[in-house]
């Protein structure tokens, strides 16, 4: 039986680089829909029919970032951001309110799909003890794809979700940069590349706040990160 196609929203508003887009995410197995301004994005984003959206920055009638944030306050689906090569403020704002990755356009087409591919893994597992973690009062279950701090569920994006699984199952062991960048994003980092930095910045806040700063992410100076809870 086939497995039934990921549904991808694009919103761009190039219409002629979007269509062969699209034409281009059909030949690699996903079901597109293509939509060129901020309200039809906004619309189709938040009728919960997609697995994903790709959205640009720049969109008539209002502008990319602003959807980002509407769609982050009522929805964890996976978001990958088109941005404009040269600017670095875009992209880290974009990561900053729940954007799951970037690409900087002009893109390879292949990287893109490669980009969507990493975001929209969610690995199929059978329940078993190793998919239900703790650390304190902090619970995940990986086969429901739920997380809590004493019983109360976290509001985290997939790829925040991800972060938190990789941090748990490592223990004390610290997570690098090269090794989150593989695991969580799917690509080699760059020296240049602050992606893993600023969604560990955001997991933070969110896992000290729902803690009352009883669990964070602990820095390990020059080397990477690890979850520590107070006792």
């Amino acid at each position: 039986m086939d497995t039934p196609a990921l549904n991808i929203l694009l919103v761009d508003d190039d219409a002629t680089l979007t269509q062969m887009l699209a034409e281009y995410l059909d030949g690699e197995g996903f079901a597109c829909r293509a939509v060129h301004t901020l309200p039809e994005g906004r619309e189709a984003a938040l009728s919960g029919q997609y697995d994903a959206v790709i959205l640009d920055v720049m969109l008539p009638g209002g502008n990319g970032i602003d959807l980002l944030r509407t769609i982050r306050g009522i929805s964890d689906v996976p978001i990958i951001m088109l941005t404009a090569k040269s600017n670095d403020t875009e992209r880290v704002i974009g990561l900053e309110l729940g954007a799951d990755d970037y690409v900087a356009k002009p893109y390879f087409p292949p990287e893109l799909v490669a980009r969507l591919r990493a975001v929209l893994r969610r690995p199929a597992r059978r329940a078993s003890s190793g998919d239900h973690l703790r650390l304190g009062a902090l619970a995940l279950d990986a086969a429901r794809r739920w997380a809590g701090w004493g019983g109360m569920a976290l509001e985290l994006t997939v790829t925040e979700f991800n972060l938190l699984e990789i941090l748990l199952r490592g223990g004390e062991r610290v997570s690098t940069k090269d090794e989150l960048s593989l695991r969580l994003l799917g690509r080699r980092r760059e020296s240049y590349d602050r992606s893993i930095d600023v969604h560990i910045s955001n997991l933070r806040q969110k896992l000290e706040r729902a803690s009352g700063e009883r669990l964070h992410i602990a820095t390990v100076r020059g080397i990477g990160w690890r979850l520590e809870v107070a006792p």
